[in-house]
Parts: structure tokens; sequence; C-alpha cells
């Protein structure tokens, strides 16, 4: 067995560990492959921690630009098969809840579910006092509110994730709860909480350098501003999703990208 590698966290923060720094550093600017393919030595040495980090490298991938599905299947298999405790199992069973969650939503195959059977699984094997748990809040938030219709058990889920990674010092975690929980509020027309919630959203990511999550919280933030801060929010958003290359691919049709196509050759 190899030294462990950290398991997979939605913190950002990278502690001392140079793997860590690049492992972040690939990830925040959307170059999952590049970041999984680190990790592959320490899985070959059956690693449990670097092959849980790796699938959930991949099955963020999959969120982001709807493709990858098999080697995130992959990637997630071999998770499965060295997790030797319920620690890992559980984790194991939560990033598996979680790719079938992206599936569904993204459309590519209704696997709704496989992630509420996962999730479950995952809620059952994860000991209570596990830092995880906050990122299986979030997940089952997912769900109750785009599967479950159920806009108060997401928001208490989500509360619950906020409220624990908070405590935890996971700030990529609370850039997400805080994002969901003020689009919950818009949809209750509560502006007020929606904007900041917004705001506080892209100032974390903004603070942890997490690139690839900046434009649909610039997109978001848009939503609950006057103009011309509205605009001045959707313009750096178009410029971002076009550095990274069209990630997350879902924002496409949030952007208006026709003012920033190059002028037609003469």
């Amino acid at each position: 067995m190899s030294r462990s590698v950290r398991p997979v966290g939605s913190s950002g923060g990278a502690g001392d560990d140079p793997l860590d720094h690049a492992v972040w550093r690939l990830r925040s600017r959307g170059c999952w492959e590049d970041a999984a393919a680190l990790l592959e030595p320490h899985v070959e040495r059956e690693d449990a921690g670097a092959a849980l980090r790796r699938a959930a490298l991949l099955g963020e991938s999959c969120m982001f630009t709807g493709d990858g599905w098999e080697r995130a299947e992959e990637a997630l298999r071999a998770a499965e098969a060295l997790a030797g405790t319920d620690e890992e199992r559980g984790a194991a069973a939560c990033e598996r809840g979680h790719l079938a969650y992206a599936s569904s939503v993204l459309g590519v195959r209704d696997r709704a579910d496989e992630a509420r059977a996962a999730l479950g699984r995952a809620a059952a094997l994860l000991p209570p006092t596990s830092h995880r748990r906050a990122l299986l809040d979030f997940r089952r938030g997912l769900m109750a509110e785009h599967f479950g219709e159920s806009p108060q058990s997401a928001r208490a889920a989500y509360r619950r994730a906020h409220a624990a990674a908070t405590s935890h010092g996971d700030l990529l975690l609370c850039s997400f709860t805080w994002r969901h929980l003020a689009g919950l509020a818009l949809r209750g027309g509560e502006t007020a909480e929606a904007r900041h919630g917004f705001a506080e959203s892209l100032r974390l990511r903004e603070e942890l350098g997490y690139l690839v999550g900046m434009a649909p919280a610039l997109v978001s933030l848009a939503e609950v501003q006057p103009e011309p801060e509205a605009e001045r929010l959707r313009a750096e958003a178009r410029r971002l999703f076009r550095l990274l290359g069209g990630v997350p691919t879902w924002l496409a049709e949030r952007l208006d990208l026709s003012e920033d196509l190059p002028e037609p050759a003469a």
C-alpha cells in the first residue's frame, strides 16, 4: 500500500502536500482528466483514498462537461473495489449517488432511483462524525430539489450541509450551499436573501481560485442585480466560459454568446 493520499474533499484547501496543490490547481481550472492522472500511480498501489478522489474528479468532470461517463464509471468501480472500511464504502456510495444524479439532471439517462439508493446507502455507512456527511447532505438536498419536488426538504438538507461545512472549514462546499440556498430563496421571492447568498458563493469561489465555478456564480448573481451591474457580471461570465473552453456546458443556454463571437473573416 502507498502512503495515503488525502481523501476527496470539497474545501479547495490543498494543505502542504505538493500532490494536493497540483490536483487542486488542475481541478479548479477544469482539467479533471489531468488531475485524475496524477492520482493513478497511487490507485495502482491500491490506495483507497486516491481511488475515491479520482472517482470524484471524474464525476465532477461529467457534471461540468456532460461527457466522460464510461471513464467515471470505471474509476468509481475501482474505488468501490478498494474500499475497505465503512467510511470508504460510504464515500464510494456517495460518489455513485452523485454520478447517477448528474446523469439524471443532465438528461443523459434517468438514474434517479439509483442515486437515491446510493445516497441512502452512504447515509447508513458513514459514521455520524464523518466530515463527509456535509457533502452527503448537500447531495441529498440536490435530489430533493430536482427529483423530489420538495423545496422544504432541500432547504433543510442544504442548511445541514452548510452548517457542517462551515464547522469543518470546507469553504468550497459552502460556496455550493450558499448558491443553492440562494436559488431556493429566489424561487420563493426572497430577492435580498438570494442576492446575499449568490454574492457569498461568488466571493468564496474567487478567494479559493475555483475558476471553473465562477461563471455559474456570476450568472446567478446577475439575476438579482440591477443594470448595468447585471450585464457587467454576465460579460465576465461569458469571458470565463470561453476561457475555459465552454464549461460548464449547461451554462451556454443562459449566456448570450453572440456578442463575443469573432468578426467574420473578410
